[in-house]
């Protein structure tokens, strides 16, 4: 079936459903070409409605002087939810959206930072999305497998999907079966170095039952079977036309890494690494009426203040991403009059990482190597003592307001794992009493211990509330006697995947360092596959493996190795909350993260700009088709 005959069945079956008047139907038929005589049975089948009763068109967007547990979400937007008052596809003309962060790469299977991930989104597309409510929602999927239809297998050994059909890629070849194959073989290949390497190896194989049908085959038990191929994060399908002579060392020169070919509403028609995306609309999409925007311009660089402004003062721009600034600074934001600052609820929490390896020493042209011992890290009363030297409360107090509250979890998210037993405190008394009995005492101004003095580097982005946080940690640790450096790394280095860039967290060539980071997935395995050890040359980030290494600490523990492979394999909910929980405890109570702030999203929206939903668990952006302006 092609795109046009596609496209008029779904016009058709709208005007039966009610939601369109005659006038939509006219200027719909119109821009789809269609002929005269369908026009007219088109018309006929409308019959003397002129408009049907909308459906709800907003949700309750949370604003910064709101309630910041309600996320803003309209309930699954119908078509003719995007469509009603004349909405329909390329209607809304531009849609100038802002990032601090600017993407340099848009393969979601190559990018280390949201920066590349939500961009990518726009264009590539996952088999289900993660619902604002926590449920799966189909989107290259036809349906979400279950126990009940018999997708799921008891055994959890294997999941089946049917696709959706008629699907193109923005080049106008079919999206089948084989592109779900390819994309595990793609990522799980050790050689291309995607960081989504271990959400995939986790198939055995996926089977191609047909064109539209694919089952995925598990090594093992998996009660994360929705880790690989669902969620912007983690998901996105790959073309197998496009991609299939890029792996290996040729994994980085791939065209489609800056000029991606995707499923999605849009296609990217220039692309600026460093500096902007311009999208338009692709006229392959298998929503007719959808996306709403004719094109978008998503705009890096600058600060979060200035972007924000750019919303709510002045109306230059229409979304501004990730406001992080301070507390006093998002409460004058937020009496603009041309938008508002909207918070939603977070599955992220701002930490301080741990480096258990040297970062002074150098081992065959590398430092951090796992080879080597942190010189007083490596002592556990140290890194309590860090712990208690960290003003939480006034961090979150200060710095985040509404956006953020104090955290001792490094798991936040979902409710059901997070854990009741940790806590924390600020107490520099304990702390100095900790350091003096693991020999650190005071030399002066600083501590010292067989002739060395105890000195930090405490490495984060540049951003305003970044650079404020470093200086409350540092004023601290100072009065406890912890010489400590303060460094900043532009966030388009920082979160590079560029092996040989020594700034990007993975190297972890400092003693410290703090970005906020979380589970994307309702079982967030993945994410603490930061923290396993068992198979060291693999899991440790180094330079033998060019710092793909999920675990940049490099810590070792085999009783939480021991705790990840149960969790690996547990069916029954309760077990898999006591085990979740139990390495959560043993992350913070082994002090491997310091956690500081569980935050909430916080994004600068215009207040024509509506339709948005946010969900916890996917990339700001994941439902564009559905924005809209009300005009």
């Amino acid at each position: 079936m092609d795109h046009t005959m596609r496209s008029e069945r779904a016009l058709r079956a709208a005007i039966l459903n009610g939601q369109l008047t005659r006038r939509e139907v006219l200027k719909r038929a119109a821009a789809l070409g269609l002929a005269a005589p369908v026009i007219a049975s088109l018309l006929a089948a409308c019959g003397g409605a002129e408009g049907a009763a909308p459906t709800s068109e907003t949700g309750g967007a949370t604003t910064a002087t709101t309630n910041t547990g309600t996320s803003a979400s309209p309930t699954a937007a119908s078509s003719s939810e995007s469509s009603s008052g004349g909405r329909g596809r390329g209607q809304g003309d531009l849609l100038r959206m802002l990032f601090w962060q600017a993407p340099t790469i848009l393969n979601t299977h190559l990018s280390t930072g949201d920066k590349d991930t939500l961009p990518s989104r726009l264009v590539t597309e996952p088999l289900l999305n993660i619902n604002p409510d926590g449920s799966l929602g189909p989107v290259l999927a036809a349906e979400v497998p279950s126990l009940e239809n018999g997708g799921v297998a008891p055994d959890g050994m294997s999941v089946t999907y049917k696709l959706k059909q008629g699907v193109v890629w923005s080049d106008g070849e079919p999206f089948t079966a084989r592109d779900v194959r390819f994309t595990w073989e793609w990522v799980a290949n050790p050689d291309n170095n995607s960081p989504n390497q271990a959400v995939y190896q986790i198939i055995k194989d996926v089977e191609i039952v047909d064109d539209y049908t694919v089952t995925v085959h598990f090594n093992e038990p998996t009660p994360g079977w929705f880790s690989p191929f669902v969620g912007g994060f983690r998901g996105g399908i790959l073309p197998e036309h496009i991609m299939k002579d890029y792996t290996g060392e040729r994994a980085r020169e791939a065209p489609f890494n800056l000029q991606p070919i995707g499923t999605g509403p849009y296609k990217v028609v220039e692309f600026r690494p460093g500096d902007v995306v311009l999208f338009e609309i692709n006229e392959h999409f298998r929503e007719p009426d959808k996306p709403y925007f004719r094109s978008i311009e998503w705009k890096g660089g600058g600060d979060p203040t200035s972007a924000a402004r750019a919303v709510v003062q002045t109306g230059e721009a229409d979304f501004a991403w990730n406001i992080q600034v301070e507390k006093q600074v998002l409460e004058s934001l937020n009496q603009g009059e041309m938008g508002s600052i909207v918070v939603t609820p977070g599955a992220s929490a701002e930490q301080i990482m741990v480096n258990f390896a040297d970062p002074t020493v150098e081992v065959n042209g590398a430092r951090s190597e796992p080879s080597t011992t942190h010189p007083f890290f490596s002592d556990p009363l140290v890194r309590q003592a860090l712990a208690l030297a960290c003003d939480r409360q006034t961090i979150a107090d200060l710095l985040y307001g509404e956006t953020g509250k104090p955290t001792a979890n490094v798991l936040n998210a979902p409710p059901r794992f997070v854990s009741p037993n940790t806590s924390f405190r600020y107490d520099l008394e304990e702390a100095g009493r900790l350091l003096d009995e693991a020999g650190w005492v005071k030399n002066g101004a600083y501590r010292e211990k067989d002739g060395r003095q105890m000195a930090v580097v405490l490495s984060t982005t540049v951003n305003p509330v970044r650079q404020r946080q470093q200086e409350i940690l540092k004023a601290s640790w100072e009065q406890l006697g912890i010489r400590t450096e303060l460094k900043a790394v532009e966030s388009s280095v920082f979160f590079s995947s560029d092996a040989g860039n020594p700034d990007t967290y993975p190297h972890f060539y400092c003693d410290l360092q703090i970005f906020t980071n979380g589970p994307t997935s309702l079982y967030p395995l993945e994410f603490l596959a930061s923290f396993k050890s068992d198979d060291p040359d693999n899991d440790l980030a180094q330079k033998a493996n060019n710092w793909s290494g999920r675990n940049f600490h490099r810590w070792v523990n085999e009783e939480f190795n021991q705790l990840y492979q149960q969790a690996r394999t547990e069916l029954d909910p309760d077990r898999q909350t006591e085990l979740f929980i139990a390495m959560n405890d043993l992350v913070v109570n082994e002090v491997v993260r310091i956690p500081l702030v569980h935050r909430n999203g916080a994004n600068a929206v215009s207040h024509r700009l509506k339709g948005m939903q946010r969900s916890t668990f996917e990339p700001t952006g994941y439902d564009i088709e559905n924005w809209y302006f009300e005009e």
